[in-house]
């Protein structure tokens, strides 16, 4: 009689705060994993994960939600923020020029 190990799952708010803790000074993955009784390897796992953004597992930082469809939009919204800021850089340097004249 064989008996099958059941898989363990662990909720996004587990895995964050395992990955958060580990990240904190004076911690390593290994201490972290021994006091919550998992494995090192998976604290590196879900850092990894974290990192990627994946559709599956931390989908969301900070309250705000990343998909891989939304990253055409932010990419588009970060280049339409930069031309933004080049063109406010512009005129704050074309006002200080005129204003500099009119003395």
């Amino acid at each position: 009689m064989t008996s099958k190990k059941k898989k363990q799952t662990y909720t996004e708010e587990f895995r964050k705060e395992a990955v958060r803790r580990a990240d904190q000074p004076g911690n390593t993955n290994a201490t972290v994993a021994a006091e919550l009784g998992i494995s090192a390897q998976q604290i590196y796992n879900w850092r990894r994960q974290f990192n990627r953004l994946t559709d599956k597992q931390f989908s969301s930082v900070n309250g705000v939600q990343f998909k891989t469809n939304d990253s055409a939009e932010v990419k588009k919204l970060k280049q339409q923020l930069a031309d933004l800021q080049e063109e406010n850089d512009f005129l704050k340097k074309a006002a200080a020029y005129f204003a500099k004249n009119q003395e």
